[in-house]
């Protein structure tokens, strides 16, 4: 039976409290919540923070460092932060919990873009909070900013803490600006590309473009240098994670990238997706992978050297 790995993005940072009472907001909501999801077969939990007070998007170490060693005494997950932040962070303020605590993974964005989610406001008439409505507004006029010389500031920052990195690619451009960094050696093999569809500024949710990035990343390094996962934004998640486990991808899913369990009915956490990205992959003849496979199969540094 294949092993798929199912990472999990738990809160992220461009839906707000009043979008979905499931999404985790304080630490103790984040932990146990990511949590669960291990529990339900996630080996990688993708994690943002919060202020505790209010679900503003925060880049605190002093925040993080309120969930981070509960989730590492109660789950054996291997654990991924943030290096994006929210697109109105600047990138010092990004990196500093994962130059902070040195975990085994952290995202990094392959490129700027366009970073919108303003459609979301026409569905809301009462907010939880004062700062979202315009967060999410103004999210018209955001620019993503991850220039070159962001990437290399975080890899370079990152070097020898040994962790390695979810590369995330929003656009077929992002892949050449990974081959940049590999070219380089800033980027060594076995790598892990995450393949992004659905957000606005993005590339297109539609399935001939994941075949498009998928042939595209096999031509530029071989199919044997990197692996490679699946993350679609709202209605296009499970699709799109059914798709890339026929395709012999690894997948993502949570509250980060969809607040559905299917259509018109919100999650009620993060573990009910990834139970059912587990039942989708078990109808494939497919097994989740472990935590323990999941740093085998991306030459991961083992959860005893991180700094938390």
């Amino acid at each position: 039976m294949a092993k798929v790995i199912i990472s999990c993005a738990i809160t992220g940072s461009a839906h707000t409290p009043t979008m979905s009472d499931a999404l985790p907001v304080t630490p103790e909501e984040i932990a146990e919540q990511s949590i669960a999801a291990a529990e339900a077969g996630a080996a990688i939990l993708h994690l943002h923070a919060r202020v505790p007070e209010n679900g503003m998007p925060t880049g605190d170490p002093d925040v993080y460092a309120r969930f981070l060693p509960s989730i590492r005494e109660r789950t054996d997950a291997v654990i991924n932060l943030t290096t994006g932040g929210s697109a109105i962070m600047p990138a010092k303020e990004r990196l500093a919990a994962a130059a902070q605590f040195k975990p085994e993974m952290c995202s990094l964005n392959m490129g700027s873009i366009n970073f919108a989610f303003f459609g979301a406001a026409r569905r809301i008439t009462h907010w939880k909070h004062n700062w979202e409505q315009a967060y999410v507004v103004n999210s018209d006029d955001y620019v993503f900013r991850n220039t070159f010389r962001d990437i290399q500031y975080i890899l370079e920052t990152m070097a020898d803490a040994g962790t390695k990195f979810e590369h995330e690619c929003y656009d077929v451009g992002h892949l050449y600006n990974l081959a940049h960094f590999v070219d380089r050696a800033l980027v060594k093999p076995p790598f892990f590309i995450q393949l992004i569809f659905g957000i606005l500024g993005g590339i297109g949710a539609h399935l001939d473009n994941l075949m498009f990035m998928q042939q595209t990343a096999v031509r530029l390094f071989g199919k044997d240098s990197f692996r490679w996962s699946v993350l679609a934004a709202g209605k296009h998640q499970m699709p799109f994670l059914t798709q890339a486990a026929l395709m012999g991808g690894h997948v993502r899913v949570g509250l980060e990238d969809s607040l559905f369990i299917e259509p018109r009915t919100l999650a009620v956490s993060n573990a009910q997706q990834v139970e059912k990205a587990c039942r989708i992959l078990a109808e494939m003849g497919h097994q989740p992978a472990t935590p323990t496979e999941a740093r085998a199969m991306l030459g991961l540094k083992g959860g005893e050297r991180v700094s938390f």
